[in-house]
């Protein structure tokens, strides 16, 4: 009988005020529910920036040995954050010999809008990983009201990806996550998780 693979899952992401690292923790801890699961967190940071471009050696080799990666960035703009496209232009290089393609992707956003045209940063990750060739997971979670639930499941109703909402607050308090975003992120890192152990075996 074949023993069971492993799966290993890379969360690659940019937080500017603190959220969308909420949000990829949150992630991190519903995938690892899932057993012999292993999750590495890989925020991106100014200093990883050098003239434009982002770059990580040992970012990358992570990347590289990862059976799933979930994109993750705050909505700017109606976009992704500059440095997370930093990365994402510096790993054309991966996307040359097709070194992503078939691992399992997935994506998540945070803005301090209701709407903030997160839609637009999901759509941008999802183009993203289908350019590498990658295999996308979506929320798979209706609102949660449509269930007759109020856990907040879904409250922004995105379903490519996993969006959050906190008002804006230029005060420098600690960042809270709305407990609706933090469990529909920890369940959407238990979906990704079952998903990439299926796939990897």
């Amino acid at each position: 009988m074949t023993k069971a693979l492993m799966p290993t899952i890379a969360i690659v992401y940019f937080s500017g005020t603190g959220h969308t690292h909420l949000m990829a923790q949150a992630i991190a801890e519903g995938a690892v529910k899932v057993e012999d699961t292993t999750v590495e967190l890989l925020r991106i940071t100014g200093e990883q920036i050098i003239n434009g471009r982002w770059k990580n050696d040992q970012g990358i080799a992570t990347l590289n040995q990862a059976d799933a990666i979930v994109f993750g960035s705050p909505t700017y703009m109606g976009g992704v954050a500059a440095q997370l496209k930093a990365f994402i232009d510096a790993a054309s290089e991966v996307w040359f010999r097709h070194g992503w393609k078939d691992k399992i992707a997935a994506g998540f956003t945070h803005s301090s809008s209701p709407s903030g045209d997160k839609q637009g940063t999901l759509l941008y990750l999802a183009t993203n990983a289908a350019q590498h060739g990658m295999i996308w997971v979506n929320v798979g979670d209706l609102q949660s009201f449509l269930s007759g639930k109020d856990d907040g499941v879904n409250r922004l109703g995105g379903f490519l990806g996993v969006m959050g909402q906190s008002e804006l607050d230029t005060s420098g308090k600690e960042p809270l996550l709305d407990p609706g975003d933090y469990l529909t992120s920890l369940r959407f890192g238990q979906r990704i998780a079952e998903v990439t152990k299926r796939w990897v075996n």
